[in-house]
């Protein structure tokens, strides 16, 4: 990461609130609405159906009690003459309950009215199964759809972010984002949207169902849902800062973890392993106590739920039992009303437990969100369509910063003429590589312009102008597959004789058939089985089958050894050969044919011209020229001798 850069996407960044992000995912969910409707119907259906069970399961109940009662009773008397016995002792509580029941005296359960019941009930709850099921299953392939989406945007994010977001971002927290977060977001809406659904519609259906029985029943059993709401809003509210900690410091041991492998020879060559562990540590720490905290807060939410609902079951059965001997109330429906009460909190109670997952999910959506609000590369403007078959580079007073404090290239003019070789060379830190980036377009200049056959680049669209040019880096990247399909990247629409060519011209034949499946030789991303020297003609005869008019070698020949050197510059010389090309160099040796060679420092040309004038002028590609080769200008015991000539020195026999 440069110094200083500002990360658009950090980690830790200011989390946005609960509110507005859980809206912005469910907004996620709008081109799968008629599949939602379909959803919220099959939910309905479920849940009225479920809804319906207990009060059709208390007619039961009021069937065999009334049987039990019944068959207590003499049947000598009526139902009524038995109320009026009992008012006449003074019994008038068990009188009113009488009352209201469907008695016959003498006559015990009826069974069969019984049965009819139970089948009904057995129905309505394997329908209400049936509804659920389909709902969960439809559910589950709208929420995989969206995730696909989601994936599909983040790609072509990534894709419209410009080099500096990505230089500016860890790479270990960028691929935390597009798996992990991407990963529990997914988990969270799969595990949470069906069960929110049915049980808010739940709760409604069982509000109707309750004030149905017992209003003053149900206003008892309301008492409880502020109160429930309080301790949730309240817990939710304490949790969710160390849920965002907890996703960012998974990103930071992910960005830790990845650079540690990546360089891990160069971790073990220096003995930081103990230093980097310890560093590991440090941040594994962080994220045990941010997960611990955030899961044992959440976690509280559901036992303080159930602890109400408790609180809440007391009060009804002892109010209920009061109605049913003063005769206001059946059996069955006070059974059915508990019942009820506690399918009531049951919703709540769940509905709290996820909360847990949904300040995770939301978490990571918010992470997510960052990369999708993260701010992309200026769009390409209207095209200029004026061909680009000569490949004339010019640089024309061109100004660039990184930061804004901070210049780098400073009013900077450069020509490079068709087919010429321009090397650029200077220390490190100079604006050299920079120079190829804004050539690229991965950055856009502060001020003046840059164009290619006298079109400014910005009037080119991105794909158009990189199209035109072939790249070979300093750090080879090559992906997983064979040679084959390695050198094929270049151009996808190649032949075969055409990858051969290039491998030949770039002496990547010459080490192939060394290997047991030739070019159908399987490398990984890090490019194991081949040694650094070969990658890099790996990359190099990528670039000659993509046929460039403009060509840039960054460090090209920086892994190849110096026989190969020889071989692999006769090669370039062919390759660039009517075609504009940019060298940047930090082995002198490989840019002595250059037609230009640009010196710069600090972001400035402080030379131009070709290897001998300015060996000449005791510049500042002197001094560079001649510290390379210093051994050459030391005796034995390392005392200085009388410098070289510049003829000698150009002659390559220092």
């Amino acid at each position: 990461m440069r110094p200083g850069a500002v990360n658009p996407g950090a980690p830790d960044a200011k989390a946005k609130s609960f509110g507005p992000s859980l809206k912005r995912l469910l907004r996620m969910l709008a081109p799968e609405r008629f599949y939602l409707i379909v959803v919220f119907l099959l939910a309905v259906g479920s849940v009225v159906l479920n809804t319906l069970g207990p009060q059709i399961l208390g007619k039961a109940t009021n069937i065999i009690f009334d049987g039990v009662v019944g068959k207590m009773m003499s049947p000598g008397l009526s139902k009524d003459q038995k109320v009026e016995e009992l008012r006449q002792a003074g019994n008038g509580n068990f009188a009113d309950m009488l009352a209201n029941m469907n008695v016959i005296p003498g006559v015990g359960v009826d069974f069969v009215a019984v049965g009819h019941v139970l089948a009904w009930v057995l129905a309505l709850y394997i329908g209400a199964s049936v509804f659920g099921w389909l709902e969960a299953q439809l559910l589950i392939i709208v929420i995989n759809r969206t995730v696909k989406r989601l994936r599909a945007q983040i790609e072509d994010k990534l894709h419209r972010l410009p080099l500096r977001y990505f230089d500016s971002v860890p790479r270990g927290d960028v691929l935390s984002r597009v798996t992990n977060d991407v990963d529990n977001m997914a988990q969270t809406l799969q595990q949470t949207m069906s069960q929110l659904i049915i049980n808010v519609l739940s709760v409604i259906g069982i509000l109707i169902m309750m004030f149905w029985i017992s209003w003053l029943l149900a206003l008892i059993a309301l008492l409880t849902v502020p109160l429930a709401i309080i301790v949730t809003a309240q817990i939710a509210k304490r949790s969710k800062p160390h849920f965002v900690d907890q996703w960012k410091f998974t990103g930071e041991v992910n960005a830790q973890v990845e650079e540690a492998f990546t360089g891990h020879e160069v971790v073990s060559a220096f003995g930081r392993v103990r230093e980097v562990g310890e560093r590991f540590d440090e941040t594994n720490d962080k994220l045990y106590n941010a997960s611990f905290k955030s899961q044992f807060i959440s976690g509280l939410i559901m036992p303080a739920i159930m602890f109400l609902g408790n609180l809440n079951y007391v009060l009804i059965a002892v109010v209920g039992g009061l109605r049913v001997a003063s005769g206001q109330l059946s059996l069955g429906e006070v059974q059915a009303f508990i019942q009820y009460s506690r399918g009531f909190t049951q919703p709540l109670t769940q509905i709290g437990s996820m909360m847990n997952m949904l300040q995770s999910g939301v978490a990571s959506a918010e992470r997510i969100f960052e990369i999708l609000d993260a701010e992309e590369q200026s769009p390409d403007p209207e095209e200029d369509t004026r061909p680009l078959d000569r490949g004339r580079v010019a640089f024309e007073d061109v100004s660039f910063r990184y930061e804004p404090e901070t210049p780098v290239i400073e009013n900077l003019s450069l020509v490079a003429e068709p087919g010429h070789v321009v090397a650029i060379v200077g220390p490190t830190g100079a604006g050299k590589t920079t120079l190829v980036n804004l050539l690229m377009r991965f950055y856009e200049v502060d001020s003046g312009a840059i164009t290619i056959d006298g079109v400014d680049i910005t009037r080119i669209s991105r794909d158009r102008l990189r199209s035109r040019m072939g790249m070979v880096l300093q750090d080879t990247w090559l992906f997983g597959g064979t040679i084959r399909e390695n050198i094929a990247y270049g151009r996808i629409d190649a032949t075969e004789e055409e990858i051969l060519e290039a491998a030949r011209a770039a002496y990547v034949d010459r080490f192939v058939h060394a290997l047991p499946m030739g070019y159908d030789t399987v490398i990984d991303e890090e490019g194991s089985g081949v040694s650094a020297g070969e990658k890099q003609l790996i990359t190099i005869a990528r670039a000659f089958l993509a046929k460039p008019s403009i060509l840039i070698l960054d460090e090209a020949t920086s892994s190849v050894d110096t026989r190969t050197e020889l071989l692999v510059q006769h090669a370039m010389a062919a390759l660039r050969r009517d075609r504009t090309s940019f060298v940047i160099a930090h082995r002198l040796s490989t840019i002595r044919d250059a037609d230009t060679i640009v010196v710069m420092e600090k972001g400035k040309i402080v030379e131009q011209g070709t290897h001998e004038t300015l060996l000449r002028e005791r510049g500042a590609y002197y001094r560079l020229y001649s510290a390379q080769f210093a051994a050459a200008l030391t005796d034995g015991e390392g005392n200085n001798v009388d410098d070289p000539e510049p003829d000698a020195v150009g002659a390559g026999k220092a």
